[in-house]
Order: structure tokens, then sequence, then C-alpha cells
């Protein structure tokens, strides 16, 4: 599908990180990107420097994402690109000091990563499916998730957040299939180590050696990288129903 100034597109976690970089990027290719994140300062500075649209959102309520897409459609029209980014990844071991996990936190990034991933998607789509249908394949949008390799190779104090992630890889396929008839794909990219604010706050001699850890390119990812396989997922009409891993090779160690 080739983006192009009528086409509206709703970025999560937009405000910073992937998500920022992805909506950087769609507004430059020339789509018209509305922006979803919690944090209004960020967004709303985002959002007026690639003439976008920043909207309050807490993606693990279903009636705030309602409402976003509301708004984006009052604003701008319906999506026909949703690229969910929003996610948090405190780190909590199953036993800590003879204490179990916190079942709140559990549920918390549970209830950000996957559940708002599926709360923004399922939403998304079926705005997207009431749209006319685009050039001959008859495709009406396009959905990318956020997974992580952390759904493969989870380290130690990630059992919550490779859960998450874990439940994107798994509903990929399955929302591909329920979409397909509605001309509408579903792809996840599964990133590796980013240079994202988390670890843009660590010393640099531990980015350094975050990044030696990778195959190749030896260096952490640049989030501009991120964006450019999202808008390569939504320019390429036979990439559906699949999980991409973008991390230099990297298989991760469990500490």
């Amino acid at each position: 599908m080739q983006i192009g100034q009528d086409m509206v597109a709703v970025v999560t976690g937009g405000a910073s990180g992937l998500g920022e970089a992805v909506a950087r990027g769609l507004a430059a290719a020339g789509a018209r990107v509305a922006l979803f994140d919690r944090d209004a300062e960020k967004g709303e500075r985002v959002a007026a420097e690639i003439a976008g649209r920043f909207h309050a959102v807490d993606v693990s309520d279903a009636e705030s994402v309602r409402a976003g897409f509301a708004a984006v459609v009052d604003g701008a029209g319906a999506p026909r690109i949703l690229v969910n980014c929003a996610g948090i990844g405190p780190a909590a071991k199953t036993v800590s000091k003879g204490a179990a996990h916190d079942p709140a936190l559990f549920a918390q990034v549970i209830g950000v990563n996957l559940i708002g991933s599926f709360n923004c998607a399922s939403q998304g789509a079926a705005l997207m499916a009431a749209l006319a249908p685009l050039g001959a394949d008859g495709e009406r949008g396009v959905i990318v998730n956020t997974a992580s390799v952390a759904a493969y190779e989870g380290q130690v104090g990630q059992v919550a957040y490779a859960a998450s992630k874990g439940g994107i890889v798994g509903m990929t396929l399955p929302m591909a299939r329920d979409l397909a008839g509605h001309g509408i794909r579903v792809c996840t990219i599964a990133p590796g180590l980013f240079l994202t604010p988390l670890l843009k706050g660590l010393p640099q001699e531990v980015q350094d050696s975050l990044g030696r850890q990778v195959p190749f390119p030896p260096r952490l990812g640049d989030p501009v990288e991120f964006a450019a396989l999202a808008r390569h997922i939504v320019e390429n009409p036979m990439l559906n129903g699949e999980v991409i891993r973008l991390d230099g090779a990297i298989r991760m160690a469990p500490r």
C-alpha cells in the first residue's frame, strides 16, 4: 500500500522511542499521523513537529482507545495504517527475596503491552474494514505490532515482559487470518537491542558493551531502522501474518 497524503496513520507510543521514529517516518512519507500516548508534553511536541495530532490515550483502557480513534476520525478520517509501539518493561523475578512476583505488576504489563496492542488493533481494524478497498488487491489497511526478542529469549526478570510480547507473537497469524477477508494485513516486528530512551539513560560504556553483544552490526539498533521496516511492511503487500526479528542476529543470554 503506497503511503499518500490522503492516508491516515495512528502510532501508539508515538511520543518517544520506536514510536516517535515511526511517526516521523510515516509523516515524512506523506501520511497524516495521529499519536496515541500518555505523555502529553512529549506527544504534543512531536505532533507539532510533524504536523500531526496528539491524543492522550491509555491503550490498556478500551474506552480510552475508543475515544482516541473517534477523535482521529473526526479530525482526519479513519486510519489505514496502525503501528502499535506503546509498551512498558519493568523488571521483576518470579520469586525475589522469598516473595512472589507482584500479580498487579504482571497484570499491568500484560494490560499495556498485550491487551493494549489488541485493543488498538481490533478497534483500528473495525474502522479500516469500513473503508473502500484500494488497488487491484482490494487492500484496506495494515497493522504493525511490536513484540521483542524477549518473546523467544526472555531474560532473568523479564517473565511479565516476555509473556506479554509472546502473546503479541501468538496473535499475529490468527489476527491476519481473521482480517484477510477485509483486505487488512497484520505483521509484527520483534526488535532486539535498540537505542530507546531507556538505554539512552545508561552510561556510554554500558551502551557500548550492550552493542558489542550484537553479532552484526555490533551496535545498538537505531529507531530509524525500526521505522524503515515498519514502512516497508506497509508498502509491501505480500508481508502478512509474519513476525520479523530485527536484531542483528543476537540471541539473548539468560542475563
